[in-house]
């Protein structure tokens, strides 16, 4: 199993997990701790676009060809990838996937893609976007899951919806995270402005939980692994997802690829599209073999059974594409304007025409 690192070392967010002792106990399991009920499943046989059963899948006739996938191996809501390397769809499709571990920038990464020092990337819409409206040769060519985003606050305080924040202190892991440009969106669609009525402060990922019961901030926002972890001793709850109201049709993770793979070997970029939506709803409908092929790969702090829980709470049967990808993609434009990330000129619709390339087609 290849897990060659050449872009940075493996991302440590649960270095400090440790640290934090007795107060993230990984032996206790329970879907309870769960605000956000779970989203039924589609029957998978029939699926549009996934045609494979519960075995892995069969190998494309000929050579494979060699193509460099980069991902962040500390994020188990991107089990698809390591599905769709292990089971066998990279391969259905005629791939041979070398998936390298990236823990820069989201500007690194995209310069990565846009220079061709990798074909393909996984990452979260909300790290995505802002960067890409400056302009990259990076396109989005399909979608994999919904969720991973989570805000919890103590279970003992008086925080117990959006609007309890008024005044409050958020902690953040950076102050251009997913976690932070998603709850400010939220915030200001229960009427609070992000930048008056609330103070977002940053804190290393792993301290989140510490700041909080050190009195240093009252709420923390960040993505799974993490906000998983932080809530199983009950001493934490959740008080909002990326899976409440609308958001639970919403995808949270996409597929790029870099501009020159569509315009030299359009195939090449469908393909990679294609095992990874059918990855994606696999995982959806197996989450316990799901969760067992992303196992060796990620940093070897979160156990099997929740690793199995995050497969089933991620909605990784919501992939869209074409059009129903572009008009979440613009939404996500949208609310970015509201919040002052994007610019009052960007027009939502045109980006996400831009940004976006139909391979499927």
């Amino acid at each position: 199993m290849n897990r060659k690192d050449n872009f940075g070392s493996r991302r440590a967010f649960l270095v400090g997990a440790a640290s934090v002792g007795a107060s993230v106990p990984l032996g206790l399991v329970g879907e309870t701790v769960f605000a956000t009920p779970q989203i039924p499943r589609a029957p998978f046989e029939g699926a549009p676009i996934c045609t494979t059963a519960a075995g892995d899948a069969a190998a494309a006739a000929g050579p494979l060809k060699k193509i460099t996938f980069a991902w962040n191996a500390g994020a188990p809501c991107l089990v698809g990838v390591t599905v769709a390397k292990e089971k066998g769809f990279f391969a259905k499709h005629g791939l041979d996937v070398e998936l390298t571990n990236y823990s820069g920038s989201t500007d690194q990464l995209l310069e990565t893609l846009a220079t061709g020092k990798a074909d393909a990337a996984a990452g979260m819409a909300l790290r995505w976007l802002k960067p890409m409206e400056q302009g990259f040769d990076v396109k989005i060519v399909a979608s994999t899951h919904g969720g991973c985003l989570r805000l919890l606050a103590p279970t003992a305080s008086n925080i117990k919806n959006l609007k309890d924040l008024k005044g409050k202190i958020i902690a953040v892991s950076d102050m251009n995270s997913p976690g932070k440009n998603f709850f400010a969106i939220r915030l200001k669609k229960v009427g609070l402005d992000p930048e008056k009525d609330v103070e977002f402060k940053q804190f290393p990922g792993p301290l989140l939980r510490v700041s909080v019961e050190k009195g240093e901030a009252h709420a923390l926002a960040d993505n799974d692994p993490l906000t998983f972890l932080f809530q199983k001793d009950g001493a934490f709850r959740e008080i909002s997802s990326n899976l409440d109201g609308e958001y639970a049709s919403r995808v949270c993770c996409i597929i790029g690829v870099r501009g020159s793979l569509i315009r030299d070997d359009k195939p090449t970029a469908a393909a990679i599209a294609r095992a990874l939506i059918e990855a994606s709803e696999y995982a959806a409908h197996h989450p316990e073999e799901a969760a067992a092929t992303y196992a060796p790969y990620g940093p070897g702090k979160v156990e099997l059974a929740d690793l199995v829980t995050l497969a089933k709470y991620h909605s990784h049967h919501h992939h869209p594409v074409g059009a129903d990808l572009k008009k979440e993609l613009a939404l996500y434009a949208e609310e970015l304007k509201l919040v002052s990330i994007f610019k009052p000129s960007t027009d939502p619709a045109k980006f996400a025409e831009r940004i976006y390339a139909d391979v499927l087609s």
